[in-house]
């Protein structure tokens, strides 16, 4: 894909959803799968929300989108992950 075609600057930083079920080691687990693809990224550029019976946890997490195959990637792996519902 040519890169004058994306709608995404590159370098950028990009906003990524993502959803579980809330268990003590979501968080942990989801910043580990996020490092491999943004080792700049930490759990301040994070934003916690619990759903109103905390059966859910909402992550938004601000990762550095440098390229669409490491976003591509980057979803894939989150969306493959067991304690992924839902990436947006």
């Amino acid at each position: 894909m040519d890169p004058k075609d994306s709608l995404i600057e590159y370098p950028s930083d990009f906003p990524i959803k993502v959803m579980g079920t809330a268990h003590e080691d979501f968080v942990a687990t989801i910043t580990d799968v996020i490092l491999e693809y943004d080792p700049t990224f930490h759990v301040g550029r994070m934003e916690q929300r619990p759903s109103a019976k905390g059966t859910y946890m909402g992550l938004t997490v601000i990762v550095r989108a440098t390229s669409r195959e490491q976003l591509d990637d980057l979803y894939r792996s989150l969306s493959a992950h067991p304690m992924v519902k839902v990436v947006l």
